[in-house]
């Protein structure tokens, strides 16, 4: 009745291995770039980042993040208080965003005693 099967069907292994394929770029790409996404400004002189600087974000949208974890101006305040001054700074600011909000953030972690402060960008 049934004719035999000379042949293996390998469409379904093809549509398993691409949605694999999707799911770790997809996770690779959150690991390379970070949490929130963010559009950096461009720059053809871009430094090497040292071990785990603080890493200070902030949005298209206004929002402020600490190490991934959102919070206030005061709240980014008390929680600069723990760690030592001579710990990196890197500022990651969307690139539409005010002038002034970036500024009012590097003036405000440089009053609590950090020197070294620097602002995150792509390589052009």
């Amino acid at each position: 009745m049934d004719p035999e099967m000379n042949q293996i069907n390998v469409i379904p292994l093809v549509d398993v291995m691409l949605v694999l394929l999707v799911i770790v770029l997809t996770t690779a790409t959150f690991i390379t770039t970070g949490h929130i996404p963010v559009d950096l400004a461009k720059a053809s002189e871009a430094a090497a980042q040292p071990d785990e600087p603080i890493r200070i974000t902030l949005t298209s949208k206004g929002t402020l993040f600490l190490n991934d974890q959102e919070m206030s101006r005061e709240g980014l305040i008390a929680q600069l208080q723990e760690f030592p001054r001579k710990t990196l700074v890197v500022v990651r600011a969307d690139r539409i965003i005010k002038l002034e909000q970036f500024v009012d953030v590097v003036d405000e972690v440089k009053g609590e005693g950090f020197q070294q402060v620097s602002l995150a960008v792509e390589r052009k």
